[in-house]
């Protein structure tokens, strides 16, 4: 078992150091309890591997993602700002997010306020570690041969990013059999919470959206739905339960299931 060990950027710039990655951690990945044990799965990995990173710790705030979806734009540019600074003050370069919405907050709307960065979701940077040969052990392998696991897409990491075959690619190094969704890829069925929908009760219809989302994963027969998104985690968490399959289901992030293929 690694011991999680997590600097912040200010610790470092005491010793006049600048993190190589700085690792976005986000408000679901610090205040969710479900949605903290996939940071503390990316933490270790991050360790295992020897990335020279760190967090923000107590000077993260929001991105501002949230109130300008809902469509706050004043809060919006009040919240980036504020981060902006601390990053600029920082020296940061390069950061890496397991949230799609911060990602891409900080890649595509941080820029026309100053903020600019080369920024990375979690997906892509686990790919990169896999080609690497820096993850994924061979002898831990055995745990997913015969696993089937489908992969629900994020709207903010497909559809607003064009960010498809890296969380795919992740999900194959682990020798599981993965099985598509018919709606998949750029026809994704998004999982109900986007655009600020996760903050607001539910309009009027027939069905929840991620109700049928749950319903069209549990089609592939699959034991497993990876997902890469906080609230995508939380809504599909949600159809699980209310199908009563949490005990043959399990609903886990990329990160999750590459620290476990790890020993992590």
């Amino acid at each position: 078992m690694i011991d999680i060990k997590i600097p912040t950027v200010a610790a470092l710039a005491a010793e006049g150091k600048v993190p190589e990655i700085l690792f976005w951690v986000g408000c679901a990945g610090s205040f969710d309890e479900r949605y903290k044990n996939v940071t503390k799965a990316f933490v270790k990995i991050l360790n295992k591997v020897r990335v020279d990173f760190a967090v923000l710790g107590p000077e993260e705030t929001c991105t501002g993602d949230p109130a300008r979806r809902a469509g706050n734009d004043f809060l919006f540019q009040m919240q980036a700002m504020s981060n902006i600074q601390v990053l600029n003050g920082y020296g940061i370069k390069t950061i890496v997010t397991a949230c799609p919405h911060c990602f891409n907050t900080l890649k595509n709307e941080y820029p026309e306020l100053g903020g600019n960065y080369q920024v990375f979701h979690h997906s892509t940077y686990l790919q990169q570690l896999i080609d690497e040969g820096k993850v994924i052990q061979k002898a831990e392998e055995v745990a997913f041969i015969g696993r089937k696991i489908t992969f629900h897409d994020s709207c903010y990491l497909g559809r607003a990013n064009n960010i498809y075959e890296a969380p795919r690619k992740v999900l194959e190094a682990l020798d599981a059999e993965l099985v598509e969704m018919k709606r998949c890829k750029t026809k994704g069925l998004c999982c109900g919470a986007g655009g600020g929908q996760m903050f607001k009760e539910a309009e009027k219809g027939n069905k929840e959206v991620n109700i049928e989302r749950t319903e069209e994963a549990l089609e592939t027969k699959a034991d497993t739905i990876a997902v890469a998104c906080p609230f995508c985690m939380t809504m599909m968490s949600d159809g699980i339960k209310n199908k009563e399959k949490e005990g043959s289901v399990q609903v886990r992030d990329l990160a999750e299931l590459i620290a476990e293929s790890e020993g992590l």
